[in-house]
């Protein structure tokens, strides 16, 4: 009999810093156990990885403390994930299955209703998404700028590709937000997985998802193109980026911080900026393409 417990690789990191988090995403990180502000475990996908992050940041932030442990599965993920809540941002809420609003206003696609006046207004949005070991619960953010930048766009009946799909909660909401098709892709077989769990928790959804690495994806074209990643791979999936989107198309980029907006802003050039949001030194654009003027 085996009697070896699974582990997990992690690294013990304080002091935290938003430059930090930022780094962080450069690494096959998979989930983020807060103790406190200031203290944080971060799991990654294998021991290498691990030690391969734990190098890197010992030279980029030389007054970190780094300590490369081995976490027993005692459901720690579980645990931690139970205390996270529904969020909203603007019209959606994005909730866990054990937070979703009760109630007429518990909605998979947004309908209308009539208030005294005889007005209608749009009713609450609602995406289940269960908490996984990666990112994209609504939690951070740069997911909140990217569901706010969507609901700024008229996405009816319009295409969008979701590059680096991960939980899938931005395919989710644009197809609840009346986007078709919806295309969702990552490089990551585990992400893919955890995004058809959720578009199941989601019955209103239709998106199609796919492991599949944007540098050698099918050629695509799509009305809108979402892409929360780093200031980095944004810089160098550029040119792709653009050939993905149609002549009068849009891009929603997140994932980069105010250090890297001009640079990122410089790979995109001939695109126009039509809207800005920032939050705790993350930004999200939205650009519109040359062609339309």
């Amino acid at each position: 009999m085996n009697d070896t417990a699974r582990t997990w690789p992690a690294l013990y990191l304080r002091p935290v810093s938003e430059p930090l988090q930022a780094a962080l995403v450069d690494y096959e990180a998979t989930a983020i156990d807060e103790h406190t502000a200031d203290d944080w475990r971060v799991f990654f996908t294998s021991a290498a990885e691990r030690d391969r992050a734990a190098a890197a940041l010992r030279i980029e932030f030389p007054e970190l403390t780094i300590e490369s442990v081995d976490v027993p599965d005692e459901n720690w993920a579980a645990r931690s994930q139970a205390s996270l809540s529904a969020v909203r941002v603007g019209n959606i809420v994005v909730a866990p299955p054990w937070d979703v609003p009760a109630g007429p206003q518990n909605r998979t696609r947004p309908t209308e209703r009539e208030d005294q006046t005889g007005a209608t207004t749009d009713g609450d949005l609602i995406l289940v998404i269960q908490p996984s070991m990666g990112f994209g619960t609504g939690h951070h953010a740069t997911t909140r700028l990217c569901l706010a930048a969507l609901q700024r766009l008229e996405l009816a009946g319009r295409s969008v590709i979701d590059v680096g799909t991960g939980s899938g909660v931005l395919a989710i909401a644009a197809s609840l937000l009346g986007s078709n098709p919806v295309v969702g892709i990552d490089d990551d077989a585990d992400a893919i997985t955890s995004a058809r769990e959720n578009l199941d928790l989601n019955a209103g959804a239709k998106v199609t998802l796919a492991v599949a690495d944007l540098r050698s994806a099918s050629p695509m074209l799509a009305d809108v193109v979402v892409a929360n990643l780093t200031g980095g791979l944004l810089i160098a999936a550029a040119p792709t980026l653009q050939r993905l989107a149609v002549p009068d198309g849009r891009l929603v980029l997140s994932g980069l911080m105010t250090t890297e907006e001009q640079d990122v802003l410089a790979a995109f050039s001939s695109w126009h900026l039509e809207h800005r949001a920032e939050e705790d030194e993350w930004v999200c654009v939205t650009l519109r393409s040359g062609a339309m003027l």
